[in-house]
């Protein structure tokens, strides 16, 4: 037996294949220093207070202060947060995120008077207010407080909300930390013999594996933690819906899916429409199954043969370097700038590339207006889905890079319904070159799995996700208990649904909803499957068009928050409060399921 392949402590990893945050803060003792400088100035706050009415100087000089205070909790915070992500289990950087979230907290409390008492201001002086040009750069922030009005409480309601920040943030701590740091999966024997350490990243290789036992054996490893838990994990889910529940509540709003759309003006219909078009495309999705199922040999077909590419003998190695070559290959359509940005940033010092111990799971990208948009990876060179991963956080970098060289910092900031355009716009044009290079049939059918499988994984399982966080909040809506039975009848029910009558679906696949860290943001995952939707109109827009179309696009990057998400996407070209975008999308699923079954 080969020895144990273990991960690296974080001191071990090369600097070269760390982020550098010096664009953040050179060091912690840097940190230390604007941290007391920012914590000093929250009871600033109080030279405003009772006064925001009375003259349009006063507002302005507040507005600009809490705008100036929230750009350097920004930096602080991310710094914390980049460096708690770095090893969860470093004791240090939790404490320096602890005090953070603690001084934000109190910031909030003492500036949780602004939004009531601007809300209080006579609807005729307001209007007095807003003519003065004093206050222009801050008219669309007015405007839009404005609209919170029937959901702003008291003053005293609010100091008691603000105060609760840290409390509300619990149950998704302690998941993250049960998830990330204590939970030990074991070991897994590959395909090549090799003892591999199974954690969430190594999961993923393995369930690529070519040999059904090791993906099976994963499978089973990975599960048993989450049973092993389920009880723990039932609670900190509970707790987090319970949460969103009792904050749609305290806000007046008529559900917890109303309460989460209502700050991006996305009507319901939105959420309704995407459930709908993807139920009616179900059908297709059986049939990928069905080919996958009968290209692959197998006389049933589970949930962990689901990953593997069917020609899995044309898996190629590429190396960090080699996926950044490809990454920025491909999105030469968006030009010069965009790409020569991308490219100082990728060989730069943007990305933290590898795996660690203690290190956070998956990938991010983290943006701010100071700092530079940092990618958190954790890079496999065997994984092709790793390669699209890179041009995903990049997609997400560079829509922060153009933002805030275009925006001031109170606008800045986009919303994550036009993240994920960003981000599965660039993995379109990656499949796109890939597939556009390739001349013979074996190698297509190579790409044109791998991308009904980003379709699935994106579209498909996104909605499928985002309809059980609506059955979950109902279930909290309707007062009735969140057991570890309810939670996966709930799952169960739905998972039957999208994998079809003929899947064989294990009793482990129930757990999943233990696993899935974006349900502790509640109704977020709806925004990668209508991002997936829109990116895909805007390729063929893009790709099809010339250099209106190119700088439709770029503007949309650099649009921020200036709008609305729904008018920043019609401005670029895709009106998603039409079905249509998600039904082309499923129509081009279609189409590749069949080509699919043409090729093999």
């Amino acid at each position: 037996m080969k020895k144990l392949r273990q991960l690296p402590p974080r001191g071990k990893v090369k600097e070269a294949d760390r982020w550098d945050l010096g664009s953040l803060f050179p060091d912690d003792d840097a940190w230390e220093s604007a941290f007391l400088a920012w914590e000093e100035r929250i009871p600033d706050y109080a030279r405003f207070q009772g006064k925001l009415g009375d003259n349009p100087e006063m507002l302005a000089a507040c507005l600009q202060f809490d705008l100036d205070m929230d750009r350097a909790g920004e930096r602080l915070g991310t710094y914390a947060f980049l460096k708690t992500a770095e090893d969860a289990a470093n004791s240090a950087y939790q404490r320096m995120q602890g005090r953070y979230v603690n001084a934000a907290s109190r910031a909030g409390q003492v500036a949780s008077f602004i939004r009531p008492e601007i809300l209080a201001i006579p609807k005729a002086r307001i209007t007095a207010l807003l003519a003065d040009g004093r206050l222009d750069p801050y008219r669309l922030m007015l405007e839009r407080l404005l609209r919170f009005k029937p959901h702003t409480l008291g003053k005293r309601e609010e100091k008691l909300l603000a105060m609760q920040t840290e409390m509300a943030q619990t149950a998704s701590q302690a998941f993250g930390q049960l998830n990330d740091a204590d939970m030990k999966f074991g070991a897994v024997t590959n395909e090549k013999g090799e003892r591999i350490e199974l954690t969430h990243a190594s999961f993923s290789t393995l369930l690529h594996s070519p040999k059904r036992s090791v993906r099976r054996e994963a499978f089973e490893k990975h599960y048993a933690q989450y049973a092993a838990h389920e009880n723990t994990l039932a609670a900190t889910l509970a707790g987090s819906v319970q949460r969103d529940v009792y904050y749609a509540r305290a806000r007046n709003h008529a559900s917890s899916l109303e309460a989460a759309l209502f700050p991006d003006r996305v009507p319901p219909s939105v959420y309704a429409n995407l459930i709908e078009s993807v139920g009616r495309h179900l059908p297709s999705l059986y049939r990928y199954y069905d080919v996958r199922r009968r290209k692959m040999r197998l006389r049933d077909i589970h949930q962990y043969d689901t990953y593997v590419p069917i020609l899995g003998d044309l898996q190629v190695r590429r190396t960090f370097n080699q996926a950044v070559d490809l990454v920025l290959e491909s999105l030469s359509p968006l030009g010069s700038d965009y790409c020569g940005a991308l490219e100082k940033g990728l060989r730069g010092r943007w990305c933290d590339k590898y795996e660690n111990r203690g290190k956070r799971s998956g990938a991010f990208s983290c943006g701010s207006f100071d700092g530079d948009p940092y990618i958190l990876l954790n890079y496999q060179p065997e994984v092709l889905d790793h390669v699209f991963t890179l041009a995903h956080e990049a997609g997400h970098s560079m829509h922060s890079y153009y933002s805030s060289r275009r925006q001031p910092y109170a606008y800045y900031d986009y919303v994550i319904f036009v993240a994920e355009v960003a981000s599965t716009f660039n993995e379109q044009l990656l499949a796109r070159h890939m597939m556009d290079r390739i001349r013979d049939d074996r190698h297509r059918a190579f790409l044109v799995n791998r991308q009904i499988d980003a379709m699935r994984g994106t579209i498909f399982r996104q909605t499928m996700f985002a309809e059980f966080e609506k059955t979950i909040h109902e279930l909290a809506e309707r007062n009735e208990p969140l057991t570890v039975d309810r939670f996966k009848s709930a799952y169960r029910e739905l998972l039957g649904r999208y994998f079809g009558p003929d899947f064989t679906l294990d009793d482990e696949l129930a757990l999943e909803c233990f696993r899935i860290p974006h349900f502790y943001r509640a109704f977020y995952v709806y925004k990668y499957a209508t991002g997936m939707s829109a990116a895909l109109a805007l390729a063929d827009r893009v790709t099809g068009g010339g250099p209106a179309e190119l700088a439709a696009y770029l503007d949309f990057l650099g649009g921020g928050s200036s709008k609305d998400p729904l008018d920043l996407l019609r401005d670029a070209g895709v009106d998603m409060e039409q079905p249509s975008a998600v039904d082309a999308a499923m129509e081009q699923f279609g189409r590749l399921v069949e080509e699919l079954d043409s090729l093999l």
